[in-house]
């Protein structure tokens, strides 16, 4: 099953894994981005999105929307 927030990035298959960090980043909220509290959550949350991204990849997923 695919991360409901990777599918929200709206990304081709095709796409980098620096895209898809860029695209992860930007889909955080400005101030969820400035607490240093949340660095570590910040850190899984992209990690989470490169793995749903590799894992799509590797299925050979064609583009979403």
């Amino acid at each position: 099953m695919t991360d409901p927030a990777y599918l929200h990035l709206g990304l081709p298959a095709t796409a980098s894994p620096y895209t898809v960090l860029r695209a992860a980043v930007r889909a955080l909220h400005p101030d969820t981005r400035a607490v240093r509290g949340f660095r570590t959550a910040r850190k899984r949350f992209y990690w989470q999105m490169l793995c749903a991204h590799a894992a799509r990849q590797a299925a050979g997923d064609g583009p979403t929307g």
